[in-house]
């Protein structure tokens, strides 16, 4: 299956300075009836972001301030997206409308789901993001600048490279998924299976 091509581009920041933010957070067990894609993201962090009867927003919560709503990066803290190995987490992420989140770490198993569904992941020291953390409070409207041909992200005019795997940032270029970057080889296999009858 293909995906959409990851594009550069500018957004606000959502911040979320949480530790240990694990995928039942991200989207609750309770919502993982379907096998597709779609209707996750109006579920994201639906625990945090609303009261007990599901439906009252939290106001407290910062995915419910106004001020940052439509932000298409998310600022998270350590060790984003630990716990169980659902590919549903980075399908909410991307279905509210985030297409990177910038965490000091991450869970391996959700980082190899997100590259492959298309989520990018920026990990930066822990110094970087807590200052960004406390930009974004002073200015919600500053935006961000994501460059991954270069591996950069450009923030108050500064630019911070992040560690990426080749292999993933071709994909994310590519909007290939594991089956989309087998098919990339299809003329090869075909050569081959001609070869070799």
């Amino acid at each position: 299956m293909a995906l959409p091509k990851f594009k550069n581009f500018s957004s606000r920041l959502a911040p979320l300075k949480l530790d240990n933010v694990d995928t039942d957070q991200i989207i609750p067990a309770r919502y993982l009836k379907a096998t597709d894609k779609k209707g996750f993201g109006e579920h994201l962090f639906q625990d945090l972001r609303f009261e007990d009867d599901g439906v009252t927003p939290k106001p407290d919560f910062s995915l419910n301030r106004p001020q940052y709503k439509g932000a298409g990066i998310l600022l998270a803290h350590e060790n984003f997206g630990c716990g169980s190995s659902r590919e549903h987490a980075p399908w909410a992420l991307l279905g509210y409308g985030f297409k990177a989140v910038i965490a000091t770490s991450f869970a391996d198993i959700f980082r190899n789901n997100s590259g492959k569904n298309g989520l990018l992941l920026i990990e930066l020291p822990w110094q970087d993001v807590d200052q960004m953390h406390s930009d974004v409070i002073e200015n919600p409207e500053r935006e961000a600048s994501i460059n991954l041909e270069a591996d950069m992200i450009i923030w108050k005019d500064q630019p911070y490279t992040f560690p990426n795997n080749p292999f993933t940032k071709r994909m994310l270029l590519g909007g290939l998924d594991d089956i989309g970057y087998s098919l990339s080889f299809a003329d090869d296999i075909s050569k081959y299976e001609k070869n070799h009858v």
